[in-house]
């Protein structure tokens, strides 16, 4: 393909839709390096951050999801709509991709209604294991929907399917080489001798598990474990008091999340599709506390996909108080651990996203 392509990508919202939007980008770029990309996402989101420290572009639409009361949010979203769709429609105009992608979040909804209009080839990314609403209306107009679970035809047309898995951030592959779990003791000063307990809360964080975590301090410290804490920058300032403590450390947020995989021994983690898909290629042993407070439960749903296969363990927000029982059990149980690390090994899809650009590289030919 001699002529300079260019690929209109949408998604946002939290980490888990931006990082695989960014890794796609980036394979696409890798095998056409003149190619153009332009994103497009959701004012005041964190992708206009990210995005363009990722070095792309990205242009913002004035649009939001709906609450689950009645709000003034609520009463605006026609109108956020309308604008963004025709925002959206002047944006392709002006760009002309050849592809647009979308990756789920606010925005990706009126970028690809407005692609499907203009007749440009499109690609969903789905990476739950239940799809919100929005990406059930795209997938009926979609070119073609990648998937990361099975049994996503009730939701879409068979024939457009892909099963390809969840792009995931480039170092991934790396984690478990002896260097590399040594420059991640190195770099976050944790001792050798002590297991190391991971906790994500998503790139926001999660009062829920922040809470059960401060709670269960005096339990880490009987265990003789170290903490690795990502509170999320919500909560940073309530949090950060407890680096003060022995063997706990508490950051807003990992950047260099590839060194935070391979120090870890034992993971506490959101249940976000692109942390579970993560998850399984990192192939530590896992506890998944999904949180209740989102689109059609999804991540509980993702969660029991993986625990259903014994494969990492599922602690509903509604039973934390078993919590103490459970991580004990699982600290001095190494079989028990060395079983949850060789089955979630094994749902692993590590080439999810040269899978999804050889997809696109087929719409780049219609």
């Amino acid at each position: 393909m001699n002529r300079s392509i260019k690929i209109l990508i949408s998604g946002g919202g939290t980490g888990g839709h931006i990082y695989p939007a960014i890794a796609i980008a980036n394979e696409i770029k890798l095998r056409y390096p003149d190619a153009n990309f332009l994103f497009v996402g959701a004012n005041d989101k964190m992708e206009m951050e990210k995005v363009p420290q990722a070095g792309y572009e990205i242009k913002g639409l004035w649009i939001s999801g709906i609450q689950r009361k009645l709000t003034l949010k609520n009463l605006l979203f026609p109108i956020k709509l309308l604008d963004s769709l025709l925002k959206a429609g002047r944006i392709i105009r002006k760009f002309k991709p050849d592809v647009v992608i979308g990756t789920g979040g606010f925005a990706s909804g009126p970028t690809l209604m407005a692609a499907h209009r203009k007749g440009i080839p499109t690609l969903i990314q789905e990476q739950n294991s239940y799809p919100g609403i929005t990406n059930k209306h795209l997938g009926k107009k979609a070119t073609v929907i990648c998937v990361a679970y099975d049994n996503l035809e009730r939701f879409f047309p068979k024939g457009k399917i892909i099963k390809t898995g969840n792009p995931v951030r480039a170092g991934l592959l790396s984690i478990h080489k002896k260097e590399k779990i040594e420059k991640a003791r190195e770099v976050f000063d944790l001792k050798k001798k002590r297991k190391t307990i991971l906790i994500l809360g998503g790139s926001l964080g999660a009062r829920k598990i922040n809470e059960l975590i401060a709670t269960n301090l005096p339990l880490f410290k009987e265990q003789k474990v170290q903490l690795l804490w990502q509170c999320g920058k919500l909560y940073y300032d309530e949090y950060k008091k407890y680096n003060e403590m022995k063997n706990v450390q508490v950051h807003a947020f990992l950047n260099q999340m590839d060194l935070a995989y391979a120090a870890a021994d034992i993971i506490i983690s959101r249940a976000g599709a692109s942390s579970v898909s993560e998850l399984c290629i990192v192939g530590k042993p896992s506890i998944f506390i999904p949180s209740p407070n989102v689109a059609e439960d999804h991540q509980t749903k993702n969660a029991k996909s993986i625990s259903d296969k014994h494969a990492a363990i599922l602690l509903r927000e509604s039973e934390l108080e078993t919590f103490p029982i459970l991580f004990e059990s699982l600290i001095k149980d190494e079989g028990k651990q060395e079983n949850l690390s060789e089955n979630i090994k094994e749902l692993a899809l590590p080439n999810a996203t040269h899978q999804i650009v050889n997809e696109v590289e087929k719409l780049l030919s219609l």
